[in-house]
C-alpha cells in the first residue's frame, strides 16, 4: 500500500515527507489542486488528519476557483460545514473520506480514569456542569473545549483553538480549574475528532488547572503514557467519560 500526502503550506509538520511515499505541497483552500493530485495518484479512499489554525481563515487563503466556488456555496464557515462541503466534492470525483480512528484504533481514549489521581467532590459537580456546557457548544459547532470551577463558565474554545482556551481560563479562574473537552452531538467521526496529548497537560500545567475530561471512545490521546506520566508527577486528574458516566449535579 501507498501513502500519499496532500499537505498544507504553513500548516502540516515538513517531517511528514519522511513518512510517505509521495507528498504534494498546497496552500489552504485550493480545493481544485487537491482533487486533481489525490486523482493523479489514484487515490480512492482518504483520511483527513491533523489540524489547520482557524486564524488561518483570516489571513493567507489563497483558494483556487473550485475553492473559491464551495465557499461562495457556504452559508455559515463553520467547522463541519466546510468540512463536509469538502468531503461531498471529493465524493463526486471518487474519492471518499474514510475516519481516521479506523487506522489508529490504539488512540482512542478508553473509558475510566486514567490517573492516579481521581477527581474530588466539587471536581465531580464542576465535570457535570462542564460537559453539558461543552455539548451545547459543540451543537452549535463553535468549538469543543470549555473551561470551569465551582459550576461556572471561564473560557469557551472558539477561533483560538484548545490551547488558549485552557490559559484564558486558568488567568479567570486562577487554579484548579477543570478543562472539559468533548465531541459535538452527532459528531462525523471521519473529521474533527477531538485530540488531546501531552501538550495539553503543559498548557493545563501553565493554567494551575486540576482536571481534563475527555469522551470515551471519541477522543485521540496522542503520546498517552507520557501523557499520563507528566498529569501523575503533577497532581493532574484526567477522566474519560461516556454520556451515562456523568455525575448528577446538585440542584
Amino acid at each position: 500500500m501507498r501513502v500519499v500526502a496532500i499537505a498544507h503550506k504553513g500548516e502540516t509538520d515538513p517531517a511528514l515527507e519522511q513518512e510517505t511515499d509521495t507528498i504534494v505541497w498546497i496552500r489552504l483552500g485550493q480545493l481544485g489542486q487537491l482533487i486533481r493530485n489525490l486523482k493523479k495518484h489514484g487515490v480512492r479512499n482518504a483520511v483527513m488528519a491533523g489540524a489547520i489554525k482557524k486564524r488561518r481563515m483570516f489571513e493567507n487563503v489563497l483558494p483556487d476557483l473550485k475553492g473559491l466556488s464551495l465557499m461562495s456555496r457556504l452559508v455559515i464557515f463553520h467547522d463541519d460545514d466546510i468540512l463536509r462541503a469538502v468531503a461531498r466534492e471529493l465524493a463526486k470525483e471518487g474519492i471518499e473520506i474514510v475516519s481516521s480512528t479506523t487506522h489508529v484504533p490504539d488512540l482512542i481514549a478508553p473509558p475510566g480514569i486514567l490517573t492516579r489521581r481521581k477527581p474530588s467532590k466539587n471536581e465531580k459537580e464542576d465535570m457535570a456542569f462542564g460537559w453539558r456546557i461543552a455539548k451545547d457548544l459543540g451543537r452549535l459547532d463553535i468549538g469543543q473545549c470549555v473551561v470551569v470551577r465551582q459550576k461556572t463558565v471561564l473560557a469557551l474554545e472558539a477561533i483560538e483553538g484548545t490551547d488558549e482556551t485552557i490559559l484564558r481560563g486558568g488567568r479567570l479562574g486562577r487554579e484548579k480549574t477543570v478543562v472539559v473537552k468533548v465531541s459535538k452531538p452527532n459528531q462525523d467521526l471521519r473529521f474533527d475528532v477531538p485530540s488531546v496529548g501531552v501538550g495539553t497537560i503543559k498548557t493545563m500545567i501553565e493554567a494551575k488547572a486540576g482536571v481534563l475530561v475527555v469522551e470515551a471512545g471519541k477522543t485521540l490521546l496522542f503520546d498517552r503514557k507520557e501523557m499520563i506520566s507528566l498529569a501523575d508527577e503533577k497532581g493532574i486528574a484526567i477522566a474519560s467519560l461516556e454520556e451515562k458516566d456523568i455525575p448528577v449535579m446538585r440542584a
